[in-house]
């Protein structure tokens, strides 16, 4: 989906509203006459309070060392700019966040749907992401099937059925609680391909059960989804406010399931931004979307400049 300028604003104000300290105290501790060692070691703290990770931050306080001292910055404005220029290097505005969504040929030649498996632990908003995403497609004029292929939450079918009704999406399910995911997933993706829909959106099981388990079940949807169709995207969805438990579970799931891109939630309501820097270090993939709220329409692509924007207030 194309970002719009409602959107964009709207992240900015939303991260500057959550009263976000990182890049206040930041430019409070750059301000100062004489940076010692105290205040530099401060800096690296803020980062790592604001969940950036150990890495990342060390990186940023060493470029920000180097250049202050080369230039000899004093200016108020001057600092700031320098801050925004390495906080937007950090964040990388070269990534590719464009979600792939167009229909492919398969390997007979004949069209089939662009396919996104999201993925994700139960409670980070995973379900209502899938809905809100089918909205955003369904207005960039986009046709979409929905899979309801977590079948072990008694009510993640209902609630992907509700979303789908709203926006005239129709949902693929099981009839039972407890069926088999990866056939839930194939009806969907086969139902999609004969419909000649643009794209099948399938909402998968969040519980971060043993590494074997989630390996086995994830592998097992892919593969039966890939007999009709590959795979466009995988989407990671995190919850923002989890902080490093959220990379924890961000790194068992890049392992089984081959993530493309990540979708964070709840980043309007977090002080800790720097979360956004921390999985895409530790994935080597991009956030693509971000939750601003809870409303049908908080779902935006992922844009650096005003993400940085809206960090520094």
């Amino acid at each position: 989906p194309a970002p719009t300028a409602g959107r964009l604003t709207r992240l900015r104000d939303r991260l500057a509203r959550s009263g976000s300290p990182l890049g206040a105290r930041m430019l409070q501790v750059l301000s100062r006459d004489h940076l010692t060692e105290d205040d530099w070691d401060e800096l690296e703290e803020t980062l790592l309070l604001a969940d950036v990770g150990a890495g990342p931050s060390q990186d940023l306080v060493d470029a920000i060392r180097t250049q202050a001292r080369v230039q000899g910055l004093k200016d108020p404005a001057q600092v700031r700019a320098l801050l925004r220029e390495q906080l937007l290097a950090l964040v990388d505005p070269t990534l590719d966040r464009s979600l792939h969504t167009a229909p492919r040929s398969g390997e007979d030649g004949v069209t089939v749907p662009a396919v996104v498996l999201v993925v994700g632990v139960n409670g980070t908003g995973k379900t209502t992401t899938v809905g809100k995403l089918s909205r955003v497609l369904v207005a960039d004029g986009r046709t979409v099937l929905l899979g309801a292929a977590d079948t072990f939450r008694a009510a993640a079918a209902d609630q992907l059925e509700t979303w789908g009704s709203r926006v005239g999406v129709r949902t693929v399910r099981s009839d039972r609680d407890g069926a088999d995911p990866a056939s839930v997933a194939f009806e969907a993706v086969r139902e999609g391909a004969a419909e000649g829909v643009d794209v099948v959106l399938v909402d998968t099981a969040g519980r971060l059960q043993n590494k074997a388990g989630l390996m086995d079940e994830l592998g097992k949807i892919t593969r039966v989804i890939t007999r009709t169709a590959p795979l466009s995207e995988v989407l990671l969805v995190l919850d923002a406010t989890t902080g490093q438990n959220g990379m924890n579970q961000a790194r068992v799931f890049a392992e089984v399931a081959g993530v493309t891109g990540i979708v964070l939630t709840k980043l309007d309501g977090t002080a800790k931004g720097g979360i956004v820097v921390a999985v895409q270090r530790e994935l080597g993939v991009p956030v693509k979307l971000v939750g601003l709220g809870e409303g049908p329409d908080d779902l935006a692509p992922f844009d650096p400049e005003e993400f940085v924007d809206g960090i520094l207030g």
